[in-house]
């Protein structure tokens, strides 16, 4: 597809007003630097908790300059590698490095000292599932030894867990049902649906959509997340709002090719994706598909089909292009992310989440992560069945989506673009 004819397409049918609730009601905040704890299972130069933490002390181009309204107060550390930086940064930037979760909230007292709490599972010498190979990081323990605090000082502050949920479904499910019980605001999820976006535009609420197909790389299940909340984040803003998933199947190798034949993904989609990204290689792209490449085949309550295209070998970059009813070309965004350090997304990402500690309110729904929380984990399951069809009753989750802004967004008070 041309990109003059995409580019005039999104001028003439989708460029909309953008709400700017979140960010007038910020701006009322008055803001003073918090006091938040975080709990990581590693800190060492890159790591999530690195892009993410090293931006409260070191600002959000992590060079000196202007950052968060947030000041580190308590660091747990699960685990230190060889090429641990946490204790070298404890000693030049004067945080405590803790031996304990109830600790890190606390500071030792029978009060909890801090305004949020950072939880960030990523990054670790942690074991697979012996079936499904999903990594299983303490996100659950973590999650359950904070709140043993919040019930041990009779008091709570909002959560941030950092990608999903869990590694296990029914995990998330009881991490949504203990924040409910308690009454405390949580986020989770990745940094891509707050990245940049090309071309920078707002998909309207209660846009019909008729298929969607995402591209995406890497792990089945460490990119497979990133990839879905991709998917997720503009799938969300369809005609009826989100409804949930009703089955899920992964399939590989000549089965991707029986599917498109039987219409469960789309070529067209596909290739509009494609041709929306630098880096393409050249030639059939199928021939570049590597052995290890799936497609994620998402069937939703609502009746649409979509498709997650995890095509290694084909490119790095994440992609969402969808039919929209009425119209011929598809709507192609690309998420672009910066690949090197500060990883400026992550900026973004940690903007959101200090807008949630400095007024009690989540930027955007944790329902989208729960959601594909769980669809991740029964792909995961489909995969090593070798591709079998599950039905996924347990996924009807429902919610409307927020309007919190990308990075590119003119409404962002950032400017980092790439």
């Amino acid at each position: 597809m041309a990109h003059s004819n995409r580019r005039s397409f999104l001028k003439s049918t989708l460029i909309a007003p953008y709400s700017t609730t979140f960010w007038d009601a910020a701006k009322a905040v008055t803001r003073q630097k918090l006091p938040v704890a975080a709990i990581v299972t590693e800190y060492r130069d890159n790591s999530h908790a690195d892009v993410i933490i090293g931006k409260i002390l070191n600002g959000f181009q992590q060079d000196g300059g202007p950052g968060p309204n947030l000041q580190l107060a308590s660091l747990f550390t699960d685990q230190i590698p060889e090429n641990d930086t946490s204790r070298m940064l404890a000693r030049t930037n004067g945080f405590p490095i803790v031996n304990s979760i109830d600790e890190a909230l606390t500071l030792g007292t029978d009060e909890i000292k801090v305004a949020g709490v950072l939880s960030i599972g990523e990054h670790g010498k942690y074991p697979f599932t012996l079936r499904t190979n999903q990594h299983m990081y303490p996100r659950r323990r973590f999650f359950d030894q904070i709140t043993a605090t919040f019930r041990r000082c009779g008091s709570s502050v909002p959560v941030f867990n950092d990608k999903h949920f869990s590694y296990y479904w029914r995990d998330a499910q009881a991490m949504i049902n203990i924040a409910r019980k308690i009454d405390f605001p949580v986020m989770a999820g990745s940094s891509l649906p707050l990245t940049f976006r090309r071309p920078a535009i707002d998909l309207p609420l209660g846009i019909e959509i008729e298929n969607a197909l995402t591209l995406g790389y890497g792990g089945y299940e460490s990119y497979g997340f990133h990839a879905l909340e991709t998917h997720q984040c503009l799938l969300e803003r369809r005609c009826g709002g989100e409804t949930g998933v009703k089955a899920v199947q992964a399939v590989r190798g000549k089965a991707i090719w029986e599917a498109e034949a039987e219409d469960r993904w789309s070529w067209t989609l596909m290739e509009a994706a494609l041709d929306a990204i630098p880096d393409v290689p050249g030639g059939k792209w199928k021939n570049n598909l590597k052995e290890d490449a799936a497609w994620y085949l998402l069937e939703h309550r609502d009746g649409l089909h979509t498709a997650v295209a995890m095509a290694n070998g084909v490119a790095q970059h994440f992609v969402v292009a969808l039919k929209i009813r009425g119209q011929n070309a598809p709507l192609v965004q690309w998420f672009e992310l910066q690949d090197v350090k500060p990883y400026i997304h992550f900026a973004y990402l940690l903007k959101a989440i200090e807008y949630m500690f400095q007024t009690g309110k989540p930027a955007y729904s944790a329902k989208r992560t729960l959601l594909t929380t769980g669809i991740l984990d029964r792909l995961m399951h489909s995969l090593a069945s070798g591709g079998k069809r599950l039905a996924t009753p347990e996924l009807s989750i429902q919610y409307k989506a927020g309007t919190w802004p990308f990075a590119n967004h003119p409404d962002t008070p950032l400017d980092f673009s790439l």
